[in-house]
């Protein structure tokens, strides 16, 4: 794995995000409840005891920690294209700072004479606690990320060539393609002609597919899917990337634009407001729109 390669994106999607969250805390306090009577070094009690208010207290705070964390994730996902090394980082980073929130409340309940557990140090509570957080936080944060990749992988989109068209005249290899989306399940879900396809939105693990029918009705579909895998299935084709919300298809671009906060696709089909394009990939854009 190199570090500096971008991470697959559906590690940072809003629903993947907050279902690891909500795993990561269930799995955790399990395993807290589970150990609570037989780890010495820990003062994590439950019922009416001294501790037990710190106890909720400590795991209320370490939850809406990481909850705030992988909203800020989320956010800078949206901004800029996270690596491995900044994800990583990022998820360490939660790591020791509810270890340092942990350590903090032990030598606070040592002041307060309210436990009588082994005294190893600053360092060595907080080496611990991070290597307990550390076992708590990664296994979950894991088990997740294979999950999602599983269910990544299985959101498939191919593209077919049809070579059974009628018609009176030869048609160009363009038109013969059509664009087959499959589901989760497999099964065909929407088989279009790539030249009926206008341009295809993200809507988080979703994409929304506008496409003119055979009556000539502009339609919309919906598939669970991630944009990136839309991207990487179609290169090369007239359909390209030019947001991170939006792929369009060059076939159906009527006018680029330059506006004063840059480009934008104007394509032929009235209804349709201008779809921006994102610096990242205007150069593309504009290159295989001139060249078309």
């Amino acid at each position: 794995m190199n570090l500096g390669s971008k991470i697959p994106s559906y590690l940072t999607g809003k629903t993947q995000l907050a279902a690891t969250v909500v795993f990561a805390a269930l799995f955790a306090i399990v395993v807290l409840l589970v150990t609570v009577y037989y780890d010495s070094h820990n003062w994590f009690t439950v019922g009416p005891t001294a501790t037990f208010g710190y106890t909720t207290a400590f795991i209320l705070a370490s939850i809406t920690l990481i909850g705030v964390s992988k909203r800020l994730m989320y956010r800078a996902a949206e901004s800029f294209s996270l690596d491995w090394r900044s994800y990583i980082l990022w998820n360490l980073a939660e790591v020791a700072v509810i270890s340092l929130l942990y350590t903090a409340i032990t030598a606070r309940l040592r002041e307060l004479e309210l436990i009588d557990i082994p005294d190893i140090g600053f360092w060595g509570t907080l080496c611990r606690s991070f290597l307990i957080s550390l076992i708590l936080i990664g296994i979950p944060y894991l088990i997740a990320g294979l999950y999602y990749a599983v269910q990544d992988k299985n959101n498939t989109i191919r593209l077919l060539n049809y070579g059974n068209v009628v018609t009176d005249s030869e048609p160009s290899p363009l038109e013969r393609e059509k664009v087959t989306l499959f589901g989760d399940d497999g099964l065909m879900r929407l088989s279009v002609s790539l030249r009926n396809i206008y341009y295809i939105e993200s809507d988080d693990n979703y994409i929304k597919v506008w496409y003119s029918a055979s009556d000539g009705e502009v339609k919309q579909y919906m598939l669970r899917c991630r944009l990136k895998t839309v991207e990487e299935s179609f290169s090369g084709s007239p359909l390209v990337r030019c947001h991170r919300k939006y792929i369009v298809n060059l076939m159906r671009v009527d006018i680029i634009s330059r506006e004063k906060d840059g480009y934008y696709v104007k394509l032929d089909l009235p209804s349709s407001d201008p779809i921006p394009i994102s610096k990242t990939y205007s150069e593309q854009v504009l290159s295989r729109f001139n060249s078309r």
